[in-house]
């Protein structure tokens, strides 16, 4: 497979949109989020996610088609429930660049997309004037009955890249699991990285 990965701009980024949607709903989908995609949240999401100033889209294309992608923005356009935790810590989020999702086919996995997706967010925090890189990760109960048999999380991976995850700095996003009657609030770990 002969993948290419790269930032989005202008018109290009709108019209990745319902791209976007369809690799979370179907990535989101299996272990460890669980996520019950509903499209109605996605527009609502990516609209927010598309008039955040400074926002960033980086699209891995196998042809015209785009497999993955990943987000990132700077911190201060994010949600308040996203910026508290820092903001008790006393850590200022003007200086921080959030990482949303990475979301990638599984058929594309293991060839180094992943890596070319935190390059092109990192060249564009640093860019921004970021010092600091961050991501949230959902924590799921190890003994959770979803969880596949041989399953590997992808703490090496971050830690590999520089990130560290930073104890009791957590936050809440709701949304619905498969099997679920409704939304429940999630808990979502927050990693860091210098970037200086």
């Amino acid at each position: 497979m002969s993948v290419s990965v790269r930032p989005l701009s202008g018109a290009e980024v709108g019209a990745a949109l319902d791209d976007l949607a369809a690799l979370r709903i179907a990535v989101f989908a299996a272990w460890p989020y669980l996520y019950d995609g509903d499209r109605a949240y996605e527009a609502r999401y990516l609209a927010e996610y598309a008039a955040a100033p400074g926002a960033v889209l980086v699209a891995a294309f196998d042809g015209v088609r785009i497999v993955g992608a990943a987000t990132a923005a700077p911190m201060r356009h994010q949600k308040a429930a996203f910026r508290a935790p820092f903001e008790q810590r006393g850590i200022a989020t003007q200086d921080l660049f959030y990482f949303g999702e990475s979301v990638l086919l599984p058929e594309y996995r293991g060839q180094g997309i992943g890596h070319a997706f935190f390059d092109h967010r990192e060249d564009a925090a640093r860019a921004a004037g970021a010092q600091a890189a961050c991501f949230a990760a959902v924590i799921r109960p190890a003994d959770h009955p979803a969880c596949p048999a041989g399953y590997r999380p992808l703490d090496a991976f971050w830690q590999a890249r520089g990130y560290a995850l930073v104890p009791g700095l957590v936050t809440e996003l709701p949304w619905k699991d498969h099997g679920e009657a409704q939304e429940t609030a999630k808990p979502m770990q927050y990693w860091l990285k210098s970037l200086s």
